[in-house]
């Protein structure tokens, strides 16, 4: 894994543990990496929740499934982003995974069993008390972001969500020029809303000279400030 350092520099997960802690940590924690093809499955839903997920290359997603086959798109992942950590630290002994990570791209991943993660092992290793104060960082930022995700879907109008999610990307970005993680499809189950109305909404938007959208690219126009 010797390839990654300089991702495991910037994860969350690993903060304040230097890299010779990492490798007996991760031997520790029977990290194993796994390459997925593109459209495969990662985990799937109804599995159990015994194992903690970094995609090192690649694209993913976090989809739920409806027994109708509606599908929403719950957040996109990239090189450096955890996965299944909420579901896995949940109370229960039968815990089973209410969600299916699939890949997008060709991936690789980093899987860990979870209860390496949150129980000190017999060897009493430095880096353990760490792991867990990173971890609860880690599950409180993804509830600040399911609950900046919450206030989108809140809307009431498919250009209401639209409007909300943008300004968020384009206040991340810092910039109002940026590129979102989904193509048309995946924006529309993200945001739940059909994909027809929401292209009617981009190209009214874009009519009224508030933005310029390519593909995934997005540029705010100075007026954007007025809607």
């Amino acid at each position: 894994m010797k390839k990654y350092q300089e991702l495991f520099r910037t994860i969350p997960l690993f903060r304040g543990i230097a890299d010779q802690e990492r490798e007996t940590m991760l031997d520790c924690l029977h990290a194993r990496e796994q390459r997925f093809a593109a459209d495969s499955v990662i985990l799937l839903a109804g599995q159990p929740a015994d194992r903690v997920g970094i995609v090192l290359e690649g694209q993913a997603q976090v989809i739920r499934e409806e027994f109708s086959g509606n599908r929403t798109i719950l957040t996109a992942l990239g090189p450096g982003d955890l996965f299944a950590e909420a579901f896995a630290c949940a109370s229960g002994e039968h815990k089973t995974l209410p969600v299916t990570v699939l890949a997008i791209t060709e991936s690789v991943v980093l899987l860990m069993d979870y209860r390496k993660i949150l129980h000190a092992c017999p060897s009493g290793c430095s880096f353990h008390q760490k792991l867990v104060e990173n971890m609860l960082a880690v599950v409180a930022d993804k509830n600040l972001m399911l609950n900046r995700r919450l206030g989108h879907l809140s809307k009431r109008s498919t250009r209401e969500k639209l409007l909300s999610y943008l300004s968020e990307q384009a206040t991340l970005h810092d910039s109002a020029d940026f590129y979102i993680p989904f193509d048309r499809q995946e924006l529309a189950d993200y945001l739940c809303v059909e994909r027809s109305a929401m292209s009617a909404v981009l190209s009214k938007l874009r009519a009224e000279g508030l933005l310029e959208v390519e593909r995934n690219h997005f540029h705010l126009k100075s007026s954007w400030k007025v809607v």
